[in-house]
């Protein structure tokens, strides 16, 4: 089978390739960075140079394609909505339209922070859900995406995978490790929330399961390493890896909420692009336990995670240290 990858040279891209050809399939990869795109062509993938916002690429580098997994996403907390609605909502409109055209299988990479908010959620599944969320433009987009698929005819199957890490990251984990760094990682509830995150190869292996599942379509899953595990004990497992320690501040919730608040309201009355240095959704992460149930995923997928929590740090550490050596 030939896939079409889009968000082809993002982080989890990479591990999707890999996954899918690990496992004798042809992929197309599309994308728009040229110098990633090249580096994949080494590893004998077609790249398709395109953008998610037109049409006709998707049509193009779809010729000859069964499947397609569409993991292309503006990811991140802060933003114009203009942005997010081209990319996340237009872009997964285009994407359904060329499966519709083609009657090609639809994987979707989805996001499970569409769940968040401003109170404790264990074990949560798939259909708890709200219709709703406000929080920030991209859980807007992607709850806007998921319904426009959910609205279609295709065949499809929507994964949403919890707290991506691995070896390529960019956003969670060396954001905290800088963080420690410089003036320590703030704490609330002292960092006994619970939460779920997941070896990036994990769900790279999940999507292959999605694709290759031909008993359920139309459903949803919600992706994680099974492991729920306390915020404070993942920085834990990493800074015991690093052989060093983690500085920890005691922050006040009561009191960084209605600062937080302002914060957000004053950037988007003025339009200031930039990222806010805390976010509402950033704040609940790190105040809230948020873990989510994958009994469905484990019954109907068959999936059950391949790494470990502490497989995936010991990985990320060791390629790490490899790497400041060379430097």
């Amino acid at each position: 089978m030939k896939i079409l990858l889009t968000g082809a040279t993002g982080f989890l891209g990479k591990y999707v390739i890999d996954e899918l050809k690990n496992n004798s399939y042809q992929v197309v990869a599309f994308g728009r960075n040229e110098k990633i795109g090249q580096t994949l062509i080494d590893k004998d993938v077609e790249f398709y140079k395109g953008d998610i916002e037109n049409k006709e690429d998707l049509l193009k580098a779809s010729q000859n394609c069964s499947a397609v997994i569409h993991a292309a996403a503006l990811s991140t907390v802060w933003g114009k909505w203009e942005n997010f609605y081209k990319i996340n909502v237009l872009g997964t409109k285009n994407v359904v339209k060329v499966c519709e055209e083609k009657n090609l299988k639809l994987v979707f990479v989805s996001s499970p922070s569409i769940y968040a908010g401003a109170k404790d959620q264990l074990n949560v599944k798939e259909d708890e859900a709200p219709k709703e969320n406000n929080l920030n433009f991209y859980i807007k987009s992607k709850i806007m995406a998921e319904n426009i698929i959910k609205s279609s005819n295709l065949d499809y199957i929507i994964i949403r995978p919890r707290g991506l890490f691995g070896i390529g990251d960019t956003s969670i984990i060396p954001r905290l490790l800088d963080l420690n760094k410089k003036i320590g990682i703030p704490l609330f509830v002292d960092g006994k929330q619970k939460v779920d995150i997941t070896c990036v190869e994990n769900v790279a292996y999940s999507l292959r399961l999605a694709l290759e599942n031909n008993k359920y379509s139309r459903e949803i899953y919600n992706i994680t390493n099974d492991e729920p595990i306390e915020f404070k004990e993942i920085l834990t497992l990493f800074f015991n890896e690093m052989g060093t320690k983690g500085k920890y501040l005691k922050w006040n919730y009561n009191l960084i909420l209605p600062l937080v608040s302002f914060l957000e309201k004053f950037y988007k009355f003025f339009g200031i692009e930039k990222e806010l240095p805390l976010t509402k959704y950033t704040l609940y992460l790190m105040r809230y336990s948020q873990t989510l149930n994958i009994d469905k995923a484990k019954k109907e997928l068959g999936y059950y995670p391949k790494m470990s929590i502490l497989e995936g740090v010991k990985k990320y550490v060791e390629h790490s240290r490899k790497t400041d050596r060379k430097s």
